[in-house]
């Protein structure tokens, strides 16, 4: 959940410098450009940027700060949920009404199987949303569970469900 921006700017002024030391102090994961710079809460960290990922004119860098979303009750409320069904698909939309292509190309999947499976509607709830992407370790939707494992998206889907991977782990599950 983004909390803020921060903005560090460089003391150097002379345009020859390579790069610039940067101290931060800040409890969250901060994401300048593509890196990732990850702070214990309450701590310090000297960053040595270079000047490149700095803007040529100002020597100012940008951090989006973020905070996890994945607190201990909505950990424990997603354990919950994905140990007591056999195969849980957390999607935008729900089965009657997919709000997305990939979400509904998962659900069709599942329908073929004629598989029971539940749904859980991640636009009903941005805290889900953003929790469960930290608690699969995986960035977009559907994430689809199977047996309480994170099973993938809709990619790995298509392709399990095409190789016949997918009914052999669903037929086990539905066994079991």
């Amino acid at each position: 959940m983004a909390l803020r921006w921060a903005t560090a700017v460089s003391s150097l002024h002379s345009s020859q410098a390579e790069a610039v030391f940067l101290e931060l102090s800040c409890s969250k994961t901060l994401y300048p450009s593509q890196r990732t710079f990850t702070f214990r809460p309450n701590s310090t960290k000297r960053l040595f940027l270079p000047l490149h990922n700095l803007s040529s004119t100002a020597r100012i860098a940008s951090f989006r700060c973020f905070s996890s979303a994945l607190t201990p009750d909505l950990k424990n409320a997603l354990d919950k949920v994905v140990t007591s069904n056999k195969v849980v698909l957390f999607m935008k939309g729900t089965k009657d009404f997919p709000q997305c292509g990939f979400s509904n190309t998962v659900v069709q999947i599942l329908n073929s199987l004629n598989v029971p499976f539940e749904t859980i509607n991640i636009l009903d709830n941005e805290m889900l949303r953003l929790g469960l992407k930290e608690y699969s370790n995986w960035p977009t939707f559907p994430q689809l569970y199977i047996e309480g494992e994170f099973f993938g998206g809709c990619d790995i889907t298509v392709e399990a469900f095409e190789n016949g991977q997918l009914q052999e782990l669903l037929e086990k599950a539905m066994c079991s």
